[in-house]
């Protein structure tokens, strides 16, 4: 008979108080100290001696994870490797790895994947600065690189992406592969540079009057360069700003006019499809004309989204006092005045969950084909002062 594997729940883990080690068969124990800390240990046999090797906290390991760990380590026992050996020098990772790592760590632990899917955007779409950095490089000034745009801008955001980031390097930095203070921690370090949350400005998002729209849509169509286009076409999508700025052409089917945001860049983790007006067919077709990048509004640096102040700058030099996220409440107050279109149909259109959950359990479409109306009358709306008028977009300088 074989050995006995897998002996542990997860239940089990998360109450277990006994100090010492508690098997899960096959070399992997649950390790729970006299002050109630809890890690993962595998335990082996190499060249004769006894040896064991840390997999993390139960805090950053869920059981599945430390299973697949232990079973990594027994592959390389069966190849010939000493596990302990093989990692002495650690891999690295970039940014961008650590957060993906990270996330497919703690994924097993949420109840739905709407947790997964607002990690995934914001460690992807905020953290684009410092996404190919290795994490041993990361620094407290390219933290504050990330965060000085949101901070005041979007405090909540800008708060939990804080503190995501700071999970982020906890992580890497409990497999060896940083060292030092944390550069994200909060508590005697950016609390220093950074305003405390209570005294930012908390409240609804500055909106522009819809019936004001027209007319800035048509500012924004004789702007020349890709910012004013992406705002252009958020306004037309009624789109959140970070869907827009991580926008991918792998995404978008110009034939059937659709743009199809996947669920790991959705706010509520749903997958949410778009139908393009003429408008904003328009504003793609010109954007792929000078395609130079997997993103449909491309950055300064190759390869990158624009900046998470691109569109905000935009409203400045405008001299616009409304944001960004407003629009899509100019575009849900103009719904509900000026159309007689069903409050679901609009509500769809912002991706929002309409109704209780049972209601939701028997209404398994998406309206895309009466969403497609509405967003026609809104871009034709919006359109109004400006007589479809395309601007050329100015091509950026390459190397």
């Amino acid at each position: 008979m074989g050995r006995q594997i897998n002996k542990l729940s997860a239940r089990k883990v998360e109450t277990v108080s006994k100090p010492g080690r508690h098997s899960d068969g096959a070399g992997l124990y649950l390790n729970v100290t006299e002050s109630g800390g809890r890690s993962w240990l595998f335990m082996y046999k190499a060249g004769g001696r006894r040896r064991e090797m840390g997999l993390g906290s139960v805090r950053d390991v869920p059981l599945v994870q430390a299973r697949k760990l232990a079973a990594n380590a027994r592959q390389q026992l069966a190849s010939g490797l000493d596990p302990l050996t093989a990692r002495q020098k650690p891999a690295t990772m970039t940014f961008a790895e650590a957060a993906s790592a990270l996330v497919e760590s703690m994924s097993p632990a949420w109840r739905n994947a709407k947790h997964r899917a607002q990690w995934n955007m914001t460690l992807t779409v905020y953290c684009a600065p410092i996404a190919t950095k290795t994490v041993a490089d990361i620094t407290t000034d390219d933290v504050l690189r990330v965060l000085k745009p949101l901070w005041l801008t979007k405090p909540e955001t800008g708060s939990r992406l804080r503190g995501r980031i700071e999970r982020t390097l906890d992580f890497v930095k409990a497999r060896g592969m940083r060292s030092g203070e944390n550069p994200a921690r909060w508590r005697g370090h950016l609390d220093a540079l950074l305003p405390k949350r209570q005294k930012l400005t908390r409240g609804h998002h500055k909106a522009m009057a819809f019936d004001d729209v027209p007319e800035f849509s048509k500012q924004l169509g004789q702007m020349p360069g890709i910012a004013p286009a992406a705002l252009e076409f958020a306004i037309l999508t009624a789109a959140r700003s970070g869907e827009v700025m991580g926008g991918q052409w792998c995404e978008v089917d110009l034939n059937a006019r659709i743009w199809t945001v996947p669920a790991t860049r959705m706010k509520g983790g749903r997958e949410h499809r778009v139908p393009l007006s003429d408008r904003a067919v328009q504003i793609l077709k010109a954007m792929q004309a000078r395609k130079v990048s997997d993103f449909i509004f491309p950055g300064s640096k190759a390869n990158r989204p624009l900046s998470v102040m691109a569109l905000e700058m935009v409203l400045r030099r405008a001299k616009i006092d409304a944001t960004v996220h407003g629009f899509r409440s100019a575009f849900r107050d103009w719904s509900g005045e000026r159309t007689a279109f069903p409050r679901e149909v609009a509500e769809a259109a912002l991706a929002h969950l309409v109704g209780d959950e049972t209601e939701r359990a028997y209404r398994r479409g998406d309206a895309l084909e009466k969403r497609r109306g509405l967003m026609d009358a809104w871009s034709i709306f919006c359109s109004a002062s400006q007589g479809n008028t395309v601007v050329p977009l100015k091509r950026r300088k390459t190397d």
